[in-house]
């Protein structure tokens, strides 16, 4: 790590304002070029444990940046991960605020529910299946507190990897006799489709991401517990909205998800 613990607190707390107040700011490795992988995410801990001193309920994870070929083109290995807050559940059908928001956009996700804890090194898409009580079809809504959503890899770490917004659907299934990896999946906006993929947009298989997650979350001696639930990353490209969009997701074997944007 390159930052002491008061940088990384009051980066934190700049972050956690700018969300708060729906307040654009520049990158922070603008500011700490020398910044490093540890340091992000040392960050995005103290951000957790700030909402977490003042209420906020820690309601999942979260992946981003689960598709290869983003990854190779912003050079690195391993996606990101963050969490999922209890303020940020949005029913299915919904209104989403966007006065709340700055920029969001809105991405197709399959999300998981854990029975049983996962923890690498080692997890792979059989652990994580035997490990799965259900699946159910979502969408995040993600809003980057960066200008014009401009950032890079660390700085978005720190920043809980855009989190803001997500919406359930309320099938849930067994992931047992689906075929994830070629699960389709719509998205429409006001009616006109916006987006088509499969599960397989997901680093080759939706499970695979939660297993990676494991496998990140063990090398920082943590695990993924019992009972959680756990977005897996866009299958969809990231569609930006505005007040007056409604957004519907259908999703192959699951159901759809749907929200309206104020």
């Amino acid at each position: 790590m390159n930052l002491d613990p008061q940088t990384i607190e009051r980066l934190a707390a700049h972050l956690d304002a700018a969300e708060t107040e729906r307040r654009e700011v520049h990158k922070i490795t603008d500011d700490y070029p020398d910044m490093d992988w540890e340091d992000a995410y040392a960050i995005q801990d103290a951000l957790r444990a700030l909402k977490e001193a003042r209420g906020v309920r820690v309601a999942g994870l979260k992946m981003g940046l689960t598709s290869h070929a983003k990854m190779r083109q912003m050079g690195v290995v391993d996606p990101v991960y963050g969490f999922i807050t209890d303020y940020g559940a949005v029913a299915d059908g919904g209104e989403i605020d966007t006065k709340r928001l700055i920029h969001p956009k809105v991405e197709a996700e399959i999300a998981f529910v854990t029975k049983r804890p996962l923890k690498g090194p080692g997890c792979h898409i059989g652990s994580v299946l035997a490990a799965t009580d259900f699946i159910l079809p979502a969408v995040e809504i993600i809003d980057s507190r960066y200008e014009n959503f401009r950032f890079d890899l660390k700085s978005v770490i720190a920043d809980n990897t855009s989190s803001a917004r997500y919406v359930l659907g309320g099938t849930h299934r067994n992931a047992e006799g689906i075929d994830l990896k070629n699960l389709g999946v719509v998205m429409e906006k006001n009616g006109e489709v916006v987006a088509m993929a499969s599960g397989a947009a997901v680093l080759g298989h939706p499970a695979q991401s939660v297993a990676m997650l494991a496998n990140m979350l063990g090398a920082r001696g943590r695990e993924i517990p019992a009972g959680t639930l756990i977005l897996t990353g866009g299958v969809t490209e990231a569609v930006a909205v505005a007040a007056g969009d409604n957004v519907t997701v259908r999703f192959q074997h699951l159901g759809s998800v749907s929200m309206r944007f104020v």
